[in-house]
């Protein structure tokens, strides 16, 4: 039987959070950050398996004009076919205001083998909006093929467009998705983006960091990293020297800690 459950946080300044709605799967249980009383932090605990297939699952965040925001998560989220095969769904809708930050940060998601999942991030920043976004997904656990899994992240800055792309991986995906062009073999890959404001520092110029990663500039205060890596582990630890590579902009050094 599938289910359906929205969570929602709204940040407020001073690290008051008004609304804070755990629902079905998506329990969400504030934590302390170590930026102090006036950084909200909330960690969103899995309560019971999901995604499965059929299921339609959101979170919502609002980060009011002046608030700073961590969401993270307890552990990472699986991607698990249902009783009926049936594609799930997964939405993340974003908002962040004036002179707000949001540091979005959670666990990996899992595609395990057999699920079907379509993954969609929204995040709408207004001009001064501060943002770290990461996402990381591993194509099947250890040992196993992976499911099907398509994403699509759009962010859209004082409502014009700064970044909007689609991935799709495994069966149903289109041809090539498995070779050398895009995953080259490797079962985990990952984004970090971090937007700040135009005037706030220098933008980096494109490079490669590593072997398997390479940093874009985007224009408008933003900066993609976007990575590969042979396994879950792996990649986090790249896409933690991606934030100390950027540790000259602020927000990312506030993320990182």
């Amino acid at each position: 039987m599938s289910l359906t459950a929205t969570a929602r946080i709204v940040a407020a300044p001073g690290g008051r959070l008004p609304v804070l709605e755990g629902d079905g799967p998506l329990a969400l249980r504030r934590t302390r950050s170590a930026e102090g009383p006036d950084h909200g932090r909330v960690t969103v605990v899995g309560a019971m398996s999901a995604p499965l297939g059929g299921d339609r699952l959101a979170i919502e965040a609002e980060v009011r004009e002046g608030a700073r925001l961590t969401v993270d998560a307890a552990a990472a989220t699986v991607a698990l076919p249902g009783r009926v095969p049936q594609q799930a769904t997964y939405d993340v809708r974003l908002t962040v205001g004036q002179d707000a930050e949001l540091c979005w940060l959670p666990e990996q998601l899992i595609s395990a083998h057999g699920s079907d999942l379509r993954m969609t991030t929204t995040v709408d920043l207004a001009p001064t909006a501060r943002l770290v976004y990461r996402e990381e997904q591993v194509l099947g656990r250890h040992g196993e093929e992976t499911g099907t899994l398509f994403t699509r992240l759009t962010v859209r800055r004082a409502g014009r467009p700064l970044l909007d792309q689609e991935l799709a991986y495994g069966p149903g995906a289109p041809g090539g998705w498995d070779g050398g062009a895009v995953l080259g073999g490797h079962r985990a890959v990952g984004q970090l983006l971090v937007v700040q404001e135009e005037s706030a520092h220098s933008e980096p110029r494109p490079r490669l960091l590593g072997e398997t990663a390479v940093l874009t500039p985007l224009g408008g205060g933003g900066v993609l990293v976007t990575a590969v890596a042979r396994d879950a582990r792996a990649l986090r630890l790249m896409m933690d020297g991606a934030l100390d590579d950027l540790e000259e902009r602020a927000i990312s050094r506030r993320c990182a800690s």
